[in-house]
């Protein structure tokens, strides 16, 4: 205290004449720089305290090491994004995967067979990525992932009363997913549409069969159809 007070009252006398202030101040600086105790501001510099601003020497240093340590933290987080955009890139690259294909128009019908058989679906007005064989009537999974598939069936016979005989289903593996089914006497034409979600492993194969001993009869429109597109992938563990 002893030591702060002669700095104090030469403030005071400085007030007296500018000539006894600059010596006042020059006192003050000589007294502050041989001070040995903790200062007010921890550490800052006291040739730039009495030659400039003292609020902006007092917080120069911490600014410094404060702006140093964000901009160290913004390349951290810009280096992070773009790992994640390389590896969105890579997991959805070429994953645009969307198809849909219809019977082609008959006045006839398809079957009965003795044995399920696989549809072909011949009439493709999408097939983006090459997932779907129009020949086979089958789609197999360019990519693993989540997948939303739909078909719908269609059957006309030529007269009221007769047999409308009808029964086509999803298969996937060769397992049993979805059908769509009709048997009576009394409807002459009869529709119906089914949807289902798979989660599908590249090379997965999804196709639509019609049961043995069924029939589809009277789509001159092209009502049949098969699609099916990929939700979102993913990466096969």
């Amino acid at each position: 205290m002893k030591t702060l007070a002669g700095p104090c009252i030469l403030m005071i006398l400085c007030l007296c004449s500018s000539a006894e202030a600059a010596t006042a101040m020059d006192l003050l600086r000589e007294t502050a720089v041989s001070w040995t105790g903790a200062l007010p501001c921890g550490g800052w510099d006291c040739e730039c305290a009495f030659r400039s601003q003292q609020g902006c020497c007092c917080v120069a240093k911490p600014l410094f090491e404060l702006e140093e340590a964000t901009f160290i933290r913004l390349v951290g987080l810009w280096e992070g994004l773009s790992n994640l955009n390389s590896q969105i890139e890579e997991v959805t690259a070429g994953c645009k995967i969307a198809f849909t294909a219809a019977m082609l128009p008959m006045s006839g019908c398809l079957g009965p067979f003795t044995s399920n058989m696989s549809i072909s679906y011949q009439s493709v007005s999408l097939n983006q990525g090459n997932g779907y064989n129009a020949a086979l009537g089958t789609f197999t999974a360019p990519h693993a992932g989540l997948y939303f598939f739909s078909f719908s069936a269609y059957s006309k016979v030529g007269d009221a009363g007769e047999r409308l005989y009808q029964k086509v289903q999803l298969m996937k593996n060769g397992q049993l997913i979805a059908s769509s089914w009709e048997d009576n006497r009394e409807d002459s034409e009869d529709s119906s549409t089914q949807t289902v979600l798979l989660q599908l492993r590249r090379g997965c194969q999804v196709y639509i069969e019609l049961l043995s001993g069924r029939q589809l009869c009277g789509d001159t429109q092209g009502y049949n159809t098969f699609s099916g597109y990929l939700i979102y992938p993913f990466s096969e563990q």
